[in-house]
C-alpha cells in the first residue's frame, strides 16, 4: 500500500501517544491513544485524501489543544475546533456505515431521496458522537481527573458548535455523497 500524505499525520499521532504519557501520565496515554485509533479509520476506508488530511490534522490538534491547555490560553479555540472535528467525524461516520453495509451506497436501491437521508444520518450521528463525547468528558472530570475542562457553559458551547460543525458536513456529504464510487 502506497504510503499517503495523512500518513505522516499517523506518525505524528503515534509520536503524541509516546509524548502525552510523558507529559500528562495515563490520561495523557489515554486521550491519545484514542486519538490514534481514530486516525486509522480513514485509512481503512480510503477515503479522499483531503478528507483523511483533515480529520487527522483536526484530531490531533484536538488532542494537543487539550493536552497543552490551548483551550485556556486561546478564547474560541474550543468552539472552532469541536465544530470542525465534529463535522469531519460525521462525515467519516457516514462512510463507515455505508462500507460497512449499515447504510445503503446511492446505487444500490432507488432511493427516493438520497441526499436527505444522507444529511440526517451524518448530522445526527456526528451530534450522537458529540454527546457521547461530552459525556465522556465529564466522566473523566469527575472520577479520573479533575483538570479535565467541564462545566455547563462548556459542555452547551461544545454541542452548539458541534451540530454546527455536523450540520456543516452533512450538507457537503449529502452534495457529494452520490458522485462517490461504490464501496
Amino acid at each position: 500500500m502506497p504510503l499517503l500524505p495523512a500518513d505522516a499525520l499517523r506518525g505524528a499521532g503515534i509520536l503524541s501517544v509516546v509524548a502525552a504519557t510523558i507529559i500528562g501520565g495515563w490520561v495523557g496515554f489515554a486521550l491519545f491513544f484514542l486519538v490514534l485509533g481514530a486516525l486509522f479509520i480513514p485509512r481503512a476506508l480510503g477515503t479522499s485524501l483531503w478528507l483523511d488530511a483533515t480529520y487527522c490534522a483536526t484530531l490531533l490538534v484536538a488532542g494537543w489543544a487539550a493536552q497543552l491547555d490551548w483551550y485556556l490560553a486561546v478564547p474560541g479555540l474550543d468552539l472552532v475546533v469541536h465544530g470542525a472535528a465534529t463535522g469531519l467525524i460525521g462525515a467519516v461516520t457516514w462512510q463507515v456505515l455505508v462500507r460497512v453495509g449499515a447504510l445503503p451506497h446511492h446505487d444500490d436501491v432507488r432511493l427516493q431521496r438520497p441526499r436527505l437521508g444522507t444529511f440526517v444520518v451524518t448530522s445526527g450521528a456526528a451530534v450522537s458522537l458529540a454527546v457521547v463525547w461530552e459525556f465522556l468528558e465529564w466522566i473523566g472530570h469527575t472520577w479520573i481527573d479533575d483538570r479535565i475542562q467541564v462545566g455547563y457553559d462548556d459542555t452547551l458551547g461544545d454541542l452548539a458548535a458541534g451540530a454546527v460543525g455536523a450540520v456543516v458536513a452533512a450538507m457537503l456529504v449529502s452534495r457529494t455523497s452520490a458522485a462517490e464510487p461504490r464501496p
